[in-house]
């Protein structure tokens, strides 16, 4: 099993990612949180020698046909990804589109409150799979609430505050959140005022560089 891969992003297509670990390139297919992460290094479509290594946690899936690793941003990520395809009729595929088509704390909503509508808005999930989805992750996402009290983590600015929201969406603790988007508005200094997104790729990069996910 391979659980977890740190490299350099040679290439980006579409949602799959060539790392360089060792000389040996493997190519492994992201969510879009993990993408973020590899994209500022190198323009999606091209290929290259990078110069920044990122870290994936990832799941390796071998069926009779094809053997397919799967990258994700972090370990509540993965972790979520493995409670998905447990789900019947939900392949790596289509796990892979819930994670990067909805955020963790808008899943475990809709799962608690069970409104199968917020999850069929996902490409490729329709109302029964919605349905089914509810039923099976029930009890084992983490607390909405306690995800959306995590939102409003004080911050000197309002991008700085989503930024930290969508770190801690990714399964980071919110101190670490808040470290790594303060070193990151650190680096963003020039922009007036400093982007989400911007912030959010920073502090991923660095988050990927310390080797504390």
């Amino acid at each position: 099993m391979i659980g977890r891969l740190r490299g350099v992003v040679l290439a980006v297509d579409e949602l799959t990612v060539l790392l360089d670990v060792g000389g040996v390139g493997y190519e492994v297919d992201v969510s879009a949180a993990a993408l973020a992460l590899a994209v500022p290094g190198l323009a999606a479509g091209s290929v290259g020698a990078g110069s920044d290594e990122i870290t994936l946690h990832t799941h390796f899936v071998v069926r009779e046909d094809a053997q397919q690793l799967f990258g994700f941003a972090s370990r509540a990520e993965r972790d979520l990804f493995r409670s998905l395809i447990r789900v019947n009729g939900v392949g790596p595929k289509l796990a892979l589109n819930v994670i990067s088509g909805i955020s963790l704390p808008d899943l475990a909503a809709a799962v608690e409150r069970r409104e199968p509508a917020l999850l069929t808005r996902i490409s490729g999930i329709g109302r029964k799979t919605a349905e089914r989805l509810i039923m099976e992750l029930a009890g084992k996402l983490p607390d909405a609430a306690a995800l959306v009290g995590a939102r409003r983590v004080p911050s000197a600015s309002r991008a700085a505050a989503e930024a930290e929201q969508a770190l801690v969406a990714l399964g980071y603790r919110p101190a670490e959140a808040a470290q790594a988007v303060a070193l990151a508005e650190e680096e963003t200094a020039g922009d007036t005022p400093p982007a989400t997104e911007a912030l959010v790729r920073a502090a991923l990069r660095n988050l990927a560089r310390s080797g504390e996910r």
